[in-house]
C-alpha cells in the first residue's frame, strides 16, 4: 500500500507542476476553493458510510459470516447512489450562497452547481472502495489508485494545457469519473452471495451503519468546515494568490500525510476492529502501527523540511516561493498526525460514537480559533502556525483517550523511537529557519541522511526475511553495511 502510494504522488508531482505553470497562484487557490466546498458537501450528505461500512464488513468477515458481508454490500450499494444524488441536489442548492462566501459573487455558482455531479461520482466510487478495504483487498486498492493516478494525470494536463482555466470544471469531473471506473472495474470482481432483503431487513442493516456513519460524517464535516474556512479567511483578508500560496503548501504536506496514512488505514482499520475486545491484542496493534508511521515518514519529512525552498520551486514554480515558509510548518503538524492517527482509531474500531465526535470537535474547534487569531496577524503562514500547534494538542489528547478507552499506553520501543525522530525534526527545523541557505542544507542533508538509513533499518528489521525490500537491501553491500542487517 505504501509502495502505490509513493507512485500515486510521484505521479501527482507531476500533475502539479503542470497545473502550477499554466494556471499560476489565483488557478490553483480556485481550484482549492472548488474542492474544499464540494468535499464539504460530499461529507455532509455521504453520511460517512465509506468508514462504517469497512467496520461492518470487517466484523462479519472476522466472524465468517458470508451472509452478513453480502447484506452489509448490498446496503451500502444502494445507500451510495442516495448519498451521491442527495449531494447534487444541495450542491445545486447551495451554488449561490457558497459563490457569494467564498468569492464575494455569483460568478462561481453555475460550477459549483455543475460540480454536484462530482458528489455522486465520488459517492459511488467510495462505497466500492470501502468494500474492497473491508475485505481487506489491499492490492486492489493500490491497483485502484495507481490505475486511477496515471490516468487522471493524462486527463488533466491535457484538458489544462487545452483550456487552461476554463478547464477547472471538466477536470474534477473527469477525475471523478475516471477513479470511479477504477475502482468499478476490482471491486465487480468480488463474489458476493445473493441474498434477498425487503425494506424492514434494509432499513435495520442500515441503521447501525448510519449511526456510526454519522459520527463519522460529523469529524469529516467539522475538517472540511475548517478547511473552507482557512481558505475563505485567507482570501478575503490577503487575496485569491493567498489562497493559492497555501493551496500550494498544503497539497504538499498532504502528500507526505497521505503517503503515509493512507497506507495504515488501508489495513490497520479492519485489523484493529477484529481484535479491539482483545485490550492486549489492539494496543500492541497501535504501538506497532506508530512504529511503521514514524518509520515511514521520517525520512520524506526530513528530507523536506531540508530542501523546502527547492521542493516548492521545482514542483511549482518562483511565483509559489513564499508557500515554502508556510511549508516548513506544516510538516510539523504532519509529524503531529503520523503520531497521533493510530490511536485515533481506537474510537472507530470501538464504535464510541459519541467520544469521536467531541473529540474532534474539540480539537478542531481550538484549530479554528487560532486560526482566526494569526492569520489577520502574520499571513498565510498563521494558518500553519495554527495546523502545528493543534496537532500537538491532539497528540496528547489521542493518548488520554486511548488510555481512557482501553488502557492504552506507549510501548518503550515507540518512546525511544518518538523521541529520537522528534530528535531529528527539531534539528532539521532549527537548520532551516536559522542558517544561511548552504549550512542548511549541508546540516539538514546529514541529518535526512541518518533518518533514512535509521528508518530503513528499523523496517528491514520488523519485515519477515523474505520481504522484498528486506531481500533487496541484504542484496546490496554498501547498503546492507549502512543500515547494519
Amino acid at each position: 500500500m505504501g509502495g502505490a502510494q509513493a507512485i500515486h504522488y510521484l505521479v501527482a508531482l507531476l500533475r502539479v507542476k503542470v497545473v502550477a505553470v499554466l494556471l499560476g497562484p489565483a488557478g490553483v487557490g480556485v481550484i482549492g476553493l472548488y474542492t474544499s466546498a464540494t468535499s464539504l458537501l460530499g461529507t455532509v450528505t455521504g453520511l460517512g458510510l465509506q468508514g462504517s461500512a469497512v467496520r461492518a464488513i470487517a466484523q462479519a468477515q472476522g466472524k465468517d459470516d458470508p451472509l452478513a458481508v453480502a447484506r452489509t454490500i448490498r446496503m451500502l450499494r444502494r445507500l451510495v447512489w442516495a448519498t451521491g444524488l442527495l449531494g447534487w441536489l444541495a450542491s445545486i442548492a447551495l451554488a449561490l450562497p457558497l459563490s457569494r462566501l467564498m468569492f464575494e459573487s455569483t460568478q462561481h455558482a453555475w460550477a459549483l452547481a455543475v460540480l454536484g455531479g462530482m458528489l455522486l461520482l465520488t459517492a459511488v466510487s467510495n462505497g466500492q472502495l470501502g468494500l474492497l478495504q473491508g475485505l481487506r483487498r489491499i492490492g486492489d486498492i493500490a491497483r485502484v489508485q495507481v490505475a486511477a493516478a496515471l490516468l487522471n494525470t493524462a486527463i488533466t494536463i491535457g484538458l489544462y494545457a487545452w483550456l487552461r482555466e476554463d478547464g477547472i470544471v471538466p477536470v474534477l469531473l473527469a477525475n471523478a469519473a475516471i477513479t470511479l471506473l477504477c475502482s468499478w472495474w476490482f471491486a465487480r470482481r468480488v463474489e458476493v452471495p445473493a441474498v434477498a432483503m425487503d425494506w424492514s431487513q434494509a432499513l435495520a442493516e442500515a441503521r447501525p451503519l448510519l449511526g456510526l456513519g454519522v459520527a463519522m460524517m460529523w469529524s469529516g464535516v467539522l475538517t472540511l468546515a475548517l478547511d473552507l474556512y482557512t481558505r475563505t479567511l485567507i482570501s478575503r483578508t490577503w487575496g485569491v494568490d493567498a489562497a493559492g500560496i497555501y493551496q500550494a503548501a498544503w497539497a504538499l504536506s498532504g502528500m507526505f500525510a497521505g503517503f503515509v496514512l493512507g497506507a495504515m488505514g488501508a489495513d490497520f482499520y479492519p485489523r484493529l476492529t477484529s481484535v479491539i475486545h482483545d485490550r492486549e491484542a489492539a494496543i500492541r496493534a497501535v504501538n506497532e502501527q506508530t512504529e511503521i508511521g514514524i518509520l515511514l515518514a521520517v525520512p520524506g519529512l526530513l528530507a523536506t523540511l531540508v530542501f523546502a525552498k527547492w521542493v516548492v520551486w521545482a514542483l511549482y514554480s518562483v511565483k509559489f516561493a513564499p508557500a515554502a515558509d508556510v511549508l516548513v510548518w506544516m510538516l510539523l503538524g504532519v509529524f503531529g498526525r503520523v503520531l497521533s492517527w493510530p490511536m485515533a482509531f481506537i474510537q472507530l474500531s470501538l464504535g464510541a460514537g459519541r467520544w469521536f465526535m467531541a473529540t474532534e470537535a474539540t480539537f478542531l474547534a481550538i484549530q479554528a480559533l487560532l486560526a482566526t487569531w494569526l492569520v489577520p496577524r502574520h499571513g498565510v503562514i498563521g494558518a500553519a502556525y495554527a495546523f502545528a500547534l493543534c496537532y500537538l494538542f491532539y497528540t496528547a489528547g489521542m493518548a488520554w483517550v486511548g488510555r481512557r478507552l482501553i488502557g492504552f499506553r506507549w510501548s518503550a520501543s515507540v518512546l525511544r523511537m518518538m523521541l529520537l525522530s522528534g530528535a531529528l525534526m527539531c534539528v532539521a527545523f532549527a537548520a532551516n529557519r536559522l542558517l544561511p541557505d548552504f549550512p542548511a542544507m549541508a546540516l539538514g542533508g546529514v541529518v535526512a541522511l541518518l533518518g533514512a538509513v535509521w528508518s530503513l533499518r528499523g523496517l528491514v528489521l520488523r519485515l519477515d526475511t523474505g520481504h522484498r525490500l528486506a531481500m533487496w537491501v541484504r542484496q546490496m553491500p554498501l547498503l546492507r553495511l549502512l543500515v547494519g542487517v
